[in-house]
C-alpha cells in the first residue's frame, strides 16, 4: 500500500474529531470565528515545538523558503480560515454529518484548481470517482424541509457548503505548492515546516481580526481551554497528516480518498450528537462513498 493512503485516512479521522470538538465549542456560545480560532491558536505552539525538536534531533537544516513558498502558504492559510468558519456555521443549518458531507465539494474543486494552477490531472477513473461523489452532493443540497424551485438546492446551507469546498480546494493546492517549493527531500521536514509557518500566520491573523471586530471573543476562547486544547491537538495531527499526504500525492486524489471522513461523521451524528438523518441524505452519502471505492480501485 502506498504510504499516503493510511496517512490520508488518519488525517480524515483526526479532522472529523476536530470538527466534533469545534461543534462543541460552538455550542458553548463561541462564535464561528472563535471556534475556528481555537483550532489554530492551540495547535501552532505544539507544531512549532515538535518541529524544533525534529530539526535538532535529525540535524537537518531548517528550510529557507522563498517568495513562492510564502505566496502559496499564505493564500492556503487564509482560504483554510474562511473555509473552517463556513463549516462551523454550517453546523447550525444542518446535522453534523451533512455539514461534513457538504464540504466534500472540495474534491471536485481541488481537482479543477490543481489542473489550472499546478497542471495536475487525475485520469479518467479519477474523474469518474469525483463525478459520482458530486452527484451525491446534489442530493444532499435538497434540505429535509423541502422548498420551492431553485431554493430547494440553492439555500444557505448549500452556499456555506460550496463556499467551504471552494476555499478548502484553494487551501489544499496552496499547501501542496508551498511544500513542493521548499526543495527539501525529507517529507516530514517539508510538511512540518510548512504547517508551522501556516499555523503561526493563521493564529496572528485571526487574533488581530477578533481584537478589532469581536471584542471579548479571544478571552472566551481561552476560557474554553479544556476543549480548545483537544481541538489544537487533533488539528495538529490531522493537519500534519494532510500536509504529508499533499507532499506525497496529487492534492485532488488525497482529497478524494479523504471522503472516508464521511463514515466517521455519520458515526458521530448517530451515536454522539444523536441527530436524525433522512433517507435522501443516506443516498447522497452512499454515492459519495461509491466514489471513494472507485478511486481506491483506480489506485491499485
Amino acid at each position: 500500500m502506498q504510504a499516503w493512503i493510511p496517512i490520508t485516512i488518519l488525517a480524515a479521522f483526526s479532522q472529523n474529531l476536530r470538527f466534533m470538538l469545534q461543534k462543541r465549542l460552538k455550542d458553548t456560545r463561541l462564535s464561528a470565528t472563535g471556534a475556528t480560532f481555537a483550532r489554530f491558536i492551540y495547535s501552532a505552539p505544539l507544531v512549532a515545538v515538535l518541529m524544533a525538536i525534529y530539526f535538532t534531533v535529525t540535524g537537518l537544516e531548517v528550510p529557507r523558503p522563498d517568495a513562492r513558498f510564502f505566496a502559496f502558504a499564505f493564500i492556503g492559510g487564509i482560504a483554510q480560515i474562511l473555509a473552517t468558519i463556513c463549516v462551523v456555521a454550517l453546523f447550525a443549518e444542518r446535522n453534523f454529518a451533512v455539514g461534513i458531507t457538504f464540504k466534500k465539494t472540495e474534491v471536485v474543486l481541488t481537482a479543477l484548481t490543481g489542473l489550472l494552477v499546478l497542471g495536475e490531472g487525475v485520469g479518467i477513473a479519477g474523474a469518474l470517482a469525483i463525478g459520482i461523489g458530486f452527484f451525491g452532493l446534489i442530493l444532499l443540497s435538497d434540505p429535509p424541509e423541502g422548498g420551492q424551485g431553485w431554493r430547494r438546492f440553492f439555500n444557505k446551507a448549500a452556499t456555506l457548503g460550496l463556499g467551504a469546498g471552494l476555499l478548502f480546494s484553494f487551501s489544499a493546492i496552496g499547501y501542496r505548492g508551498a511544500s513542493l517549493s521548499l526543495g527539501v527531500e525529507d517529507v516530514v521536514a517539508r510538511a512540518g515546516f510548512t504547517l508551522a509557518v501556516v499555523t503561526a500566520f493563521q493564529s496572528l491573523v485571526m487574533a488581530g481580526w477578533m481584537v478589532l471586530r469581536e471584542k471579548g471573543e479571544v478571552t472566551r476562547v481561552f476560557k474554553a481551554w479544556r476543549v480548545g486544547v483537544l481541538v489544537g491537538l487533533s488539528s495538529m495531527i490531522g493537519s500534519f497528516c494532510w500536509f504529508t499526504a499533499f507532499t506525497l500525492q496529487n492534492a485532488a486524489l488525497v482529497k478524494a480518498l479523504g471522503q472516508i471522513e464521511l463514515l466517521f461523521s455519520y458515526a458521530a451524528t448517530l451515536f454522539v450528537f444523536r441527530e436524525k438523518v433522512s433517507g435522501r441524505e443516506y443516498a447522497g452519502t452512499a454515492l459519495i462513498l461509491a466514489s471513494v471505492l472507485v478511486l481506491v480501485l483506480y489506485l491499485k
